[in-house]
């Protein structure tokens, strides 16, 4: 089975995360292609100024401190680079001129011949030519139990809002957002001194096995999928200063 990774280049975390999953792809499953887009945090094309400033304002100094050199250094680090990675697997990479949705892309995508598309960290929204393109379906990876926690960062408003498990999703991505039908739920409990980051690590881990799963189930076939129910849903933007200082308040922490 065929399968093409959609992803972006971001030098938090995902690096070590896509070699875990390359590394251990079932062996009837071969990555054909990976799409890469521009690192693009909160789903917004922004000057790195612009966000530098706006993360100063809304999570602090100390937070501002941390990721800031953490940026500074993972981006010197050829190991933290997603294209290394792929180039280490031998992975073609990619390179769209247009947006995703666009026909040039499809048919781009389309000659890397995708039974089955998998989303990492798309920061672009999928419309039904991508959606419909691979003949098994395009799956999406979310770190939280959906219906609940759609949207973005689920790992500091599960901490924030006190829950006592969180976990990942595996979903078929439909158009809306995260609203399609789950195929692997993974669930993960929160100890009252875990920190964002320790969750981050933890659920991006996870939802690799998830996706690993995931693949799995589609190639054996069979499978039940499990609601996930518009009714029931709750949805989270990006935090506000307020949320933060909250967050704080409530003595969570971020590392």
């Amino acid at each position: 089975m065929n399968v093409v990774i959609l992803t972006q280049d971001t030098p938090f975390y995902l690096a070590e995360n896509l070699d875990y999953l390359i590394s251990n792809m079932p062996a009837h499953s071969k990555i054909t292609g990976c799409v890469v887009f521009d690192s693009e945090p909160f789903g917004k094309k922004r000057p790195l100024v612009e966000q530098a400033k706006d993360t100063y304002q809304t999570f602090g100094f100390s937070f501002f401190m941390r990721y800031g050199m953490r940026f500074v250094r993972n981006k010197m680090d050829k190991n933290k680079k997603v294209e290394h990675i792929l180039e280490k697997h031998k992975i073609p990479i990619i390179k769209l001129e247009k947006k995703i949705n666009h026909k040039d892309s499809v048919a781009l995508i389309k000659e890397y011949q995708p039974d089955l598309l998998i989303s990492i960290l798309g920061n672009q929204i999928f419309k039904k030519p991508i959606i419909e393109l691979a003949p098994k379906g395009c799956l999406n990876l979310h770190t939280a139990l959906l219906p609940k926690y759609r949207g973005l960062m689920p790992s500091f408003w599960v901490l924030k809002n006190g829950e006592k498990e969180t976990g990942v999703s595996v979903f078929f991505v439909d158009e809306g957002i995260d609203s399609g039908p789950i195929l692997v739920q993974k669930r993960v409990p929160i100890p009252a001194d875990m920190t964002q980051e320790q969750l981050i690590v933890k659920t991006k881990k996870l939802g690799m096995d998830a996706i690993i799963e995931s693949i799995e189930k589609i190639h054996h076939g069979g499978y039940e999928l499990i609601p996930n129910p518009e009714e029931e849903k709750t949805y989270f933007s990006r935090p506000q200063r307020k949320d933060v200082v909250e967050f704080l308040n409530n003595g969570k922490r971020f590392y």
